[in-house]
């Protein structure tokens, strides 16, 4: 008999949104169809290559060295997610908009979450997810996502792909909010500082279908092709083209035929009953151009070189305070005039980069000489919401 106390499973089943006697999962919409092989093949080819960047990036933000190993990508479902992540994750919601949208986040563990907020603030004692360090996580979860966005943008050609705002929350894994139905999860091993650790990206199954169909990176399929004038090893080249002495002069070239929802492999043209002609070798294979799609990017995903503006001078100044004066008061202004600002006695002043708040910090006095501690770095929300 039930003493009335909740089981684990129920506690995670309720912070989940799910009737605990149910026994299901969370009612949605249905999901598209499960991706390929093919698809998650070509798909984990783009994120493979990814890896050093993610490091640079990770290394950059914390002042260490990290490696990134090739990540595994699969699909499953969030049943099959859950058991395979610790009892508490940082889940970092980053969702693609624009050109190509569907869900995405990051899964951090808390040992990893912490590590990296430490080390980019220079801070040994930290052991919690406090909203600083959550923030300082959720930026270099940004970074990550601009590195893949600057890849789905060069593999589609589509250059409105652009992310939402990273929206990050620790807790419980089972209130992570995970895309309806089936999705793709990349899986990652990485190390900071010599210290290993894992971290997980999901996908909306429908985002990775669309990113490889607009890529045009789908494997070829295996199937002979001699015996209907085709190539005879039964493949076509990258791109879905076929080769110039391979192709029916009958009905339409295959070969001038390129488009973003285009498959690598199609079965080739036949001519009609009694109108084939052998193909004629070294006929020139025409292309019609292709023009980027014109959109309006997002600027700040952009990836370089941060290298080559490290001499850039840069207007630093601290504000202690502000107020608003009649033009008349203004004039009686004189020696010995007192001025009232709007920050109270030990309140932190603002530190402002190009007049735009970057921290807070607390006035000190160094020899002869006044200066800052900072003691606050302003969250990328804030600093938006400055922008705006």
């Amino acid at each position: 008999m039930s003493d009335g106390a909740l089981s684990q499973d129920e506690i995670d089943s309720l912070l989940a949104g799910l009737d605990p006697s149910a026994g299901g999962s969370p009612s949605s919409k249905a999901s598209a169809s499960g991706a390929s092989a093919n698809d998650l093949r070509a798909f984990g080819g783009i994120m493979t290559a990814l890896a050093d960047t993610h490091a640079q990036t990770v290394s950059m933000m914390t002042g260490k060295d990290a490696t990134f190993s090739p990540p595994t990508v699969d699909g499953t479902t969030r049943d099959g997610m859950l058991p395979s992540l610790p009892d508490e994750v940082l889940a970092v919601k980053v969702d693609m908009v624009g050109g190509i949208p569907g869900d995405h986040l990051f899964l951090v563990p808390k040992d990893a979450s912490v590590k990296i907020a430490s080390l980019a603030n220079q801070d040994e004692t930290l052991s919690e997810l406090d909203d600083m360090a959550i923030s300082v996580v959720s930026e270099c979860i940004s970074s990550l996502t601009g590195s893949a966005i600057n890849a789905f943008t060069e593999k589609s050609g589509n250059r409105s792909i652009q992310s939402d705002v990273a929206d990050g929350a620790f807790g419980p894994k089972a209130i992570a909010r995970f895309p309806a139905g089936d999705f793709v999860r990349v899986s990652y091993e990485f190390t900071v500082d010599g210290s290993p650790y894992r971290m997980w990206e999901i996908y909306s199954m429908g985002f990775v279908k669309d990113i490889v169909a607009a890529s045009g990176m789908q494997a070829p399929a295996q199937q002979p092709m001699g015996a209907q004038g085709g190539m005879a090893g039964g493949q076509a080249p990258m791109g879905g083209q076929m080769p110039m002495g391979g192709m029916p002069m009958g009905g339409m070239q295959m070969g001038g035929q390129m488009g973003y929802q285009q498959p690598m492999y199609q079965q080739p043209m036949m001519a009609p009953q009694g109108m084939y002609q052998s193909p004629i070798m070294g006929q020139p294979n025409v292309q019609p151009v292709q023009f980027a799609n014109l959109g309006l990017g997002n600027p700040g995903q952009e990836s370089g070189n941060i290298g080559l503006i490290m001499d850039v001078f840069m207007e630093l100044t601290v504000e202690l305070g502000r107020t608003k004066k009649l033009i008349k008061d203004i004039l009686g202004i004189g020696e010995g005039t007192i001025i009232e600002l709007d920050k109270l006695a030990g309140e932190p002043v603002d530190i402002l980069v190009n007049h735009k708040l970057i921290a807070k910090g607390e006035v000190v006095v160094i020899d002869e000489n006044f200066g800052v501690r900072v003691t606050e770095i302003v969250s990328p929300m804030e600093r938006m919401a400055d922008l705006s």
